[in-house]
């Protein structure tokens, strides 16, 4: 059987030109409000999402976000966000973030019954790949950070999940969120890319 060809789509920067690449894919996956969509093409089956904190509220209490093409044409909903992961997390977090007080509020089961309404599959990505992230990128030097971005953790997922296909990223700036170790991300990232594992667009 030929492998198949996945493309994630972070919500950084795509070129036009890659939209009939992204559209033509096997599998589709974006993030949280999609802001890849248009330039970066249509095609949606996998949305995933922060959710845990404010994103998690403002995706659910919006009836834009519920309703949007993106969402409405996904056939699966991700929460990158291990429950039993952010609910350990919650009690360090308190002393030494203490400005993060709803970062690990959970909305998870609200995404599950948003899902089974909807007639979509819900996942939620198991701590242990989080768990695998965070070791991975202590090669590289990240210094102190709160989580990995959801883009790094999605990468990470469907690399182990999906071995034998072939694995394509675009719209991944490695820039936002201080708290992100992006810099380290970034080097992990290529790190995969040079292993063969997976493939920066445009290439």
């Amino acid at each position: 059987m030929s492998s198949r060809r996945i493309v994630i789509v972070g919500n950084g920067e795509v070129a036009p030109v890659l939209a009939a690449t992204i559209d033509t894919a096997d599998l589709v996956i974006r993030f949280n409000d999609c802001r890849s969509m248009g330039a970066g093409g249509s095609r949606t089956d996998v949305v995933a999402v922060c959710n845990t904190g404010r994103p998690a509220r403002a995706m659910l209490g919006s009836a834009e976000w519920r309703k949007s093409p993106a969402v409405a044409s996904a056939s699966e909903i991700w929460s990158v966000r291990d429950p039993r992961k952010f609910a350990a997390l919650r009690a360090p977090l308190a002393i030494s973030h203490p400005e993060l007080d709803d970062f690990c509020d959970d909305y998870t089961d609200q995404f599950a019954a948003f899902c089974q309404a909807m007639g979509k599959r819900h996942v939620v990505i198991d701590q242990s790949v989080h768990d695998g992230v965070d070791a991975a990128l202590a090669a590289y030097g990240p210094g102190s950070y709160v989580v990995p971005s959801s883009g790094m953790i999605v990468i990470a997922d469907v690399l182990s999940r999906y071995p034998d296909d072939d694995i394509a990223i675009t719209g991944f700036g490695h820039v936002g969120w201080g708290e992100h170790p992006f810099a380290a991300e970034r080097q992990l990232v290529d790190a995969y890319v040079s292993l063969g594992r997976l493939r920066r667009l445009p290439d």
